[in-house]
């Protein structure tokens, strides 16, 4: 019989596990055990996008690897779904790899083995698209200022995408704390990463993170058009979420 937890993991899990870490996901070894279990959670408004990473996940998943979380005390008030893989020596490379002193920890030997796909499940967890969709931030609010200053340097060096690092502050807890984001301030730069990621976008809902708006409509229906092309959706789809995008941004404007 087959010893499963010795199962190397495939390309394409190692792909997603990386990206998700720098997003919603993470790496632990639970007390009492010896390998490294993969995990992630996202807002039930969100449930289209979780059970897609959950079906690519399978090799690593359990019987009961998805179940509800309620509110975890961070800001949003949605019930959560979780998922937890078994426990797998394959996964504790990947935690050593990816950790230093039981701590995740950001370095160029694991940020080379990312792919597009590992870059388009960062930004679905943890990118948005702001200025009127014309630039771009990853919320790398749990990171050190010089770990996303690697992150940034990663991206210009192994991808061509110019970012920029600065901080943000925030009031919490009645406290001002300070964090530090990854920006993309050029729409030129920001349709370069959008490129690259959008043949990765497998879920419709998740259109609405690489959907940016033009008042000229020619431009707008070949910014549709590339969308389709690269993701494989329909045009039908696509403006559906145009449309639901140009809503939300003139009630937006209105309230400023």
């Amino acid at each position: 019989m087959p010893n499963y937890n010795q199962v190397p993991l495939s390309d394409k899990t190692k792909e997603i596990i990386l990206g998700s870490l720098l997003g919603d996901g993470s790496l632990k070894k639970h007390k009492g055990y010896k390998n490294a279990r993969f995990s992630f959670k996202h807002s039930e408004t969100q449930k289209e996008y979780f059970f897609w990473k959950v079906n690519q996940l399978k090799e690593i998943a359990a019987n009961n690897s998805v179940f509800r979380q309620t509110n975890d005390g961070g800001y949003s008030k949605n019930q959560k779904l979780r998922f937890q893989s078994r426990a797998l020596e394959a996964l504790t490379e990947l935690y050593d790899l990816t950790h230093k002193v039981k701590k995740f920890h950001i370095r160029r030997k694991w940020l080379n083995q990312m792919t597009p796909l590992s870059l388009a499940i960062w930004w679905q967890d943890d990118g948005s698209l702001i200025s009127n969709t014309r630039k771009g931030v990853f919320c790398t609010d749990g990171f050190t200022q010089e770990q996303v200053k690697s992150l940034a340097r990663y991206l210009e060096v192994e991808w061509d995408i110019k970012t920029h690092v600065a901080s943000v502050s925030r009031s919490r807890d009645s406290k001002q704390e300070e964090y530090f984001r990854l920006w993309i301030r050029s729409t030129a730069e920001l349709k370069k990463f959008l490129r690259l990621i959008m043949p990765h976008i497998k879920v419709p809902e998740m259109l609405l993170k690489v959907i940016i708006l033009y008042n000229d409509h020619s431009l707008q229906q070949r910014w549709i058009s590339e969308i389709s092309q690269k993701t494989g959706f329909s045009k039908a789809i696509i403006n559906k979420y145009v449309a639901e995008k140009q809503s939300k941004w003139q009630k937006y404007q209105k309230k400023i």
